[in-house]
C-alpha cells in the first residue's frame, strides 16, 4: 500500500509540475502548495529535481529543432533574424542566471510563506491581464527588437519570488512592449530552456554533494523515474497546448485561475484551514 501511494503521489506532482512549469500560474507556488492542501509531507530535494528534470527535457526535446538552426545560425551568420534571436537570447539568459545563483538560496524562505504565495497569485495575475488587454500587440518572434527580448529575459529576476512565475512575469512582459501572444509563449519557452536546463543540473550536482539519503522517504528510484517521466509527458502536452490556445484565446482564463487559487490560499493563511 505504500508503495502504490508513493506511486500516486509521484504522478500527482509530475502532472502539476508539467502543467504549472509552462503556464502563466508559477509552478513554484504549486509545489509549495500542493503538501499543505493535502497534508503531505514535503517531497524533497531529489524529487524536486526529478520533475524539474523532466520538464526541462520537455522543453529541450520540443524545441529542439528551433534551437538547431538557432544555435547554427548565431554561429554562422549572427546578422540574421536567427542569429540576432540566438544572441539576444543569450544576453536575455545572464541577468537571471546571475541573480539566482546569488539570491536562490536566501529566497528559499520565501516558499514557505503562504500568504504572501497568494498575494502574489492574484497581483501578478491582475498584471498579466492588463498587460495582454491594453494596446497593440502586432510584433512577432522574427521581428522582435534584440532591446525588447533583452527586457522580456531581465524581467525573469522576478521568478525567483514564488507565485511570480517564469513563463507568467516574460509573457506580462512581452505583451507590455507589443509582443503577440503566440510569439511571445514561443520566445518564453526558447528563454526558459538554458536556465531550466541549467538550474536541473545544479540541482543534480548539489545532490551528488550532499547525499540522497531521504530519496526512500519518497518512494525510492521507482517513484524519482515515475515524476521525470509523467513531467516530462505532461509538460510536452502543456506546452503544445499553450501554443495552440494562444492562437486564438487570450490570458483571462490564467488570471481568474490565479485571483481563485490566491484567494483561497489566502482565505486558508488567515484562517489556519491548513491540513495538520
Amino acid at each position: 500500500m505504500e508503495s502504490i501511494a508513493h506511486f500516486f503521489k509521484a504522478v500527482v506532482y509530475g502532472i502539476v509540475q508539467g502543467v504549472t512549469e509552462f503556464l502563466p500560474v508559477s509552478s513554484s507556488a504549486h509545489l509549495m502548495l500542493l503538501p499543505k492542501f493535502f497534508g503531505w509531507a514535503e517531497p524533497g530535494n531529489a524529487f524536486d529535481m526529478a520533475l524539474h528534470l523532466g520538464t526541462a527535457v520537455a522543453l529541450i526535446c520540443f524545441f529542439f529543432k528551433d534551437w538547431m538552426r538557432l544555435i547554427i545560425a548565431g554561429l554562422t551568420d549572427a546578422k540574421s533574424k536567427n542569429g540576432r534571436l540566438f544572441w539576444t537570447l543569450v544576453i536575455a539568459t545572464i541577468p537571471p542566471a546571475i541573480i539566482g545563483l546569488l539570491f536562490n538560496d536566501k529566497v528559499e524562505g520565501l516558499q514557505e510563506n503562504a500568504l504572501l504565495v497568494g498575494i502574489l497569485l492574484i497581483a501578478m495575475g491582475a498584471v498579466l491581464y492588463l498587460a495582454d488587454r491594453t494596446g497593440e500587440k502586432r510584433i512577432d518572434l522574427a521581428h522582435m527588437e534584440p532591446r525588447k527580448g533583452i527586457l522580456i529575459g531581465a524581467s525573469q529576476v522576478l521568478a525567483i519570488i514564488p507565485g511570480v512565475s517564469r513563463s507568467g512575469i516574460t509573457m506580462t512582459t512581452g505583451r507590455l512592449l507589443g509582443v503577440k501572444r503566440e510569439s511571445i509563449a514561443k520566445y518564453s519557452f526558447l528563454l526558459s530552456t538554458p536556465l531550466m536546463t541549467a538550474d536541473a543540473l545544479y540541482s543534480i550536482l548539489k545532490l551528488k554533494q550532499h547525499g540522497m539519503e531521504n530519496l526512500a522517504d519518497v518512494g525510492g528510484w521507482f517513484a524519482l523515474l515515475t515524476g521525470i517521466v509523467v513531467s516530462f509527458v505532461v509538460g510536452t502536452l502543456t506546452i503544445k497546448f499553450l501554443l495552440n490556445l494562444l492562437k486564438t484565446k487570450g490570458f483571462l482564463c490564467f488570471a481568474v485561475y490565479r485571483f481563485v487559487l490566491g484567494g483561497t490560499v489566502i482565505v486558508f493563511s488567515l484562517l489556519n484551514l491548513w491540513p495538520k
